[in-house]
């Protein structure tokens, strides 16, 4: 990937570059290029920042772009050694919101209009991406529903490549790991032990790195949600630190 040609090309070595700013004008000039030179459209700068800029704004679609999801793409799409810092500033400044991602969705379904099969291959690389935490948000998952077809693809297909990646639990009993004839005595003993077991303060006690304990903050949240529905389920009061009453 041409990294000096894109910093070069949306003037991200400057300072204080607004992302709207940045990215304002390279889109026309880049196609323009590619039809004159006829160059396959994944080898294009405007594909490569396209396909960062969807990537990143993914990242931040559950509200925070995590280190360990950076890494994921650079381990995808194997950013060159030297390129680093290009890549870094293209990715932050994407990474600021995600205004926009669907036209960069579709910008790259363009690009790839007669490569069906590399639209698909895309797709499970930004899933690959998203589930880098071991957590695909609800917003990710909406996310990437709409970059799907945008690309082209169907209902059908984008649940295809979602199978790989996700495995969804059928109830909340499942999430927490228990039947559904437990007890509620029992079911508020399970969900302080998995609180416990998955609380960031606990886990940077053991060494785990920040980027996991991000992470190990969403599982958490869902191990909340499931146990709120549970007791919601079962006509109990639930409290906003999601315990029974």
């Amino acid at each position: 990937m041409p990294w000096k040609a894109i910093a070069q090309a949306i003037g991200i070595e400057a300072e204080g570059v607004s992302m709207r700013d940045a990215l304002s004008s390279w889109w026309e000039r880049f196609t323009r290029d590619r039809a004159a030179k006829r160059t396959p459209g994944y080898r294009t700068v405007a594909f490569t920042i396209a396909v960062t800029t969807l990537a990143a704004k993914m990242a931040k679609a559950d509200g925070v772009a995590l280190p360990i999801e950076v890494r994921a793409f650079e381990r995808v799409f194997d950013i060159p050694a030297g390129e680093e810092a290009n890549f870094r500033r293209l990715y932050d400044l994407a990474a600021q919101d995600v205004a926009g991602y669907e036209t960069y969705a579709g910008k790259i379904a363009a690009l790839l209009a007669d490569e069906p099969d590399m639209l698909r291959a895309l797709l499970e690389c930004l899933f690959h991406i998203a589930a880098a935490d071991g957590v695909l948000h609800p917003e990710e998952d909406r996310f990437l529903s709409t970059v799907a077809a945008r690309f082209g693809l169907s209902r059908g297909e984008f649940l295809s490549v979602r199978a790989g990646f996700v495995n969804d639990p059928c109830s909340p009993y499942q999430i927490l790991g228990v039947h559904p004839d437990i007890s509620d005595a029992d079911l508020k003993l399970r969900h302080r032990a998995l609180v416990r077991e998955h609380h960031p303060d606990r886990l940077a006690v053991t060494g785990v790195p920040p980027e996991l304990r991000c992470a190990a903050t969403r599982r958490l949240a869902a191990i909340n949600a499931a146990y709120d529905a549970i007791l919601e389920e079962r006509g109990l009061a639930v409290s906003q630190a999601g315990e029974q009453q």
